[in-house]
């Protein structure tokens, strides 16, 4: 089954600063089509072989032989040598996460953890591996509650705190993905990072601001002020940041292996910087310190559950599962407006169902969705067929229901269209501040992955001479046990429990099993929406991969409002509020932007055309190992 697709157009300046573009015919249902390229692309080149402004960043690079869409330029250079040199596409995603913890280190580093999809060319099969960070043993559904008051101790201290970091999973995932899908060593694909943090980068706004929006708490940690605060001010923008720290620590990462940071030394200062968070007293600062010990990270293993799967418009959509919602609330929200007719032929129709369908989706993901080992999760039934038309059919193609909706009862006895009685259950807050990257080679493997500390900076603690941070996962729980009589929460605290996250590595692959998509973004709990928007942008509305990526943004989170950027506002703000959405600017950080996106597309089975923001946080970048002429 085929339907007939427009000629792709080149999409204009304008486009590519946020305008959505529609294609006039819906996409194939069986392939998506092929575009041209939507600008200018890139020659890929070394990082240190750039001029003192550093690498420029190429939003969209078509070639063969291997790609790479990374936030930053550094990044994505270390994934291009990795594939030069005949590594494969989860070979040069590592090479690119370790470069990423120099030069992007408040959002990837070896303090910190992700998820891992994996698709492999040869099997046609996708391999996840959770690499999330989990709560000591010592943690209790009430640990972040102050006894003193019964209530969750404010926000802001359960971040800058000891208790706020869960034991690190990066390092475990690095071991698990090269053991189970790499060619090259960790020693090897460690050395670009090396490189990079002796050498250094040139500082970027991005860099600067995300700094200087740290200051105040970075300076009450000796360790993080002398790494990132120069004189007691972020790095200037045109200036080179080294990290010989990182880079020693790295190499003895390299030579020691994985156990040096789970069951040897470096894992005991990890727990020491933890146990005893090393603030200035000078500060002021209440630094709570957290409950991490050495046997926790000792029991620590990434895991590698089945991916989640739904068909949408003849497409195999392949997602995350939990302990992240990501691939779960993606693939209900698909399976709801599978079951409506959506094109570009009406926009505004297809937003307010994309809008309706999150609606419902992340009202079950509240309640439903949180660490499989610890709460039943009805995964199956969330992501039946079943359950999407009992949910679908509360759609109202003309009024937007009042938000926050209840969730629907995903027990396999569906009816026609029930109401639900269920009280709703709030979202948790997620820090925006992740970063994502894809990776292709040229035997057609890819690799689509997450990886963050939580916050722009995580903890805010520096482990002392070694150059990273710690994470701040634990605040993804929900801090406040439920009232009495309240519906369960699946997201409290508990021992060795990983937090719910959003994070949503996703491919997509064609009836046969060959892969068409991979997409990701940072964003917290947004960061479900816009990886729906960008596939419905794709393959509903028709628009080209640079087009759907760089399209203005609107996410439903069974919230009241629809927060959106300005760009959605200016093009569909009348429409959808005349439909009886609430309708108002995304309040950040950074205020008016959601996401950070990178994907990828395979154009034919050898040509790949990889995706970064053209502007959103900077921009990111795109390259490829032989260009297309």
């Amino acid at each position: 089954m085929s339907l007939r697709v427009s000629s792709p157009r080149r999409p204009s300046s304008r486009a590519l600063r946020g305008t959505a573009v529609a294609a006039g015919v819906a996409l194939t249902a069986a392939a998506l089509a092929v575009p041209g390229p939507a600008l200018a692309e890139p020659s890929p080149r070394s990082p240190l072989a750039q001029p003192p402004s550093g690498p420029p960043k190429n939003p969209v690079a078509t070639g063969y032989g291997g790609a790479v869409s990374t936030v930053d330029p550094y990044a994505s250079a270390a994934a291009i040598e990795v594939l030069k040199k005949g590594g494969n596409a989860m070979d040069a995603a590592v090479a690119a996460t370790a470069a990423l913890g120099v030069s992007e280190p408040y959002v990837a580093a070896l303090g910190g953890g992700g998820y891992v999809l994996y698709y492999d060319a040869k099997k046609r099969r996708v391999h996840t591996i959770d690499g999330r960070e989990t709560a000591p043993r010592r943690m209790r559904a009430d640990s972040f509650v102050d006894p003193a008051t019964g209530k969750a101790i404010p926000f802001d201290q359960a971040v800058t705190s000891g208790l706020s970091v869960g034991v690190p999973g990066t390092v475990a995932q690095w071991e698990t993905a090269l053991r189970r899908h790499g060619t090259r060593g960790l020693p090897t694909l460690l050395k670009p990072a090396i490189r990079l943090a002796e050498k250094g980068f040139v500082v970027d706004k991005e860099f600067h601001d995300q700094t200087a929006l740290n200051r105040e708490r970075f300076n009450a940690f000796p360790a993080t002020r002398q790494l990132f605060l120069r004189n007691g001010q972020p790095p200037a923008v045109g200036s080179t940041f080294r990290n010989p720290d990182l880079a020693r620590t790295y190499r003895e990462l390299a030579k020691r292996g994985p156990g040096w940071f789970y069951r040897g030394g470096l894992g005991r200062e990890v727990v020491r910087t933890v146990q005893k968070p090393p603030v200035d007293p000078a500060s002021g600062r209440n630094v709570r310190p957290g409950l991490m010990e050495t046997g926790d990270l000792a029991a620590y293993r990434a895991l590698t559950p089945r991916p989640t799967r739904v068909t949408y418009r003849g497409l195999n959509v392949y997602g995350q599962p939990p302990s992240s919602s990501g691939g779960s609330t993606v693939g209900e929200t698909l399976n709801i407006l599978g079951h409506f007719k959506l094109g570009a032929d009406d926009t505004v129709r297809t937003l307010h169902h994309y809008l309706e369908a999150s609606k419902l989706a992340y009202a079950d993901r509240g309640r439903y969705v949180g660490d499989p080992r610890h709460v039943k999760v009805p995964l199956d039934e969330l992501l039946s067929r079943g359950f999407a038309r009992e949910r679908a059919c509360l759609i109202n193609p003309d009024r937007a229901a009042t938000a926050p909706v209840a969730p629907g009862n995903p027990d396999g006895r569906y009816e026609k269209c029930p109401v639900p009685g269920a009280p709703a259950v709030s979202t948790t807050y997620e820090g925006p501040q992740t970063t994502h990257l894809v990776t292709a080679d040229k035997w057609g493997n890819v690799v689509a992955y997450n990886i963050t500390l939580e916050q722009f900076g995580g903890s805010g603690i520096t482990v002392p001479g070694r150059g990273f941070l710690l994470n701040n996962e634990l605040t993804d729980f929900t801090l406040q046990p439920p009232a009495p009589g309240s519906p369960p929460d699946p997201n409290l605290p508990g021992p060795g429990k990983r937090p719910r996250s959003s994070q949503a590595p996703t491919i997509v692959l064609d009836g046969h099993g060959r892969p068409r998509l991979a997409v990701g973004t940072p964003g917290g709990s947004t960061i479900i929406t816009t990886v729906l928007q960008i596939l419905l942008n794709r393959i509903d509305l028709g628009m080209d991969l640079p087009a759907a990526l760089a399209a203005p943004r609107a996410t439903q989170r069974n919230t009241p409002q629809v927060f959106a950027e300005q760009g959605f506002i200016d093009r569909y703000g009348a429409a959808l509020t005349a439909k009886g959405h609430d309708v108002a600017l995304f309040p950040g950080p950074p205020a008016g932007t959601i996401g950070a996106a990178t994907g990828l597309e395979f154009l034919s089975p050898h040509l790949v055309q990889a995706v970064a923001e053209p502007t959103r946080r900077g921009g990111g970048s795109a390259m490829v190992v032989r260009p297309r002429r």
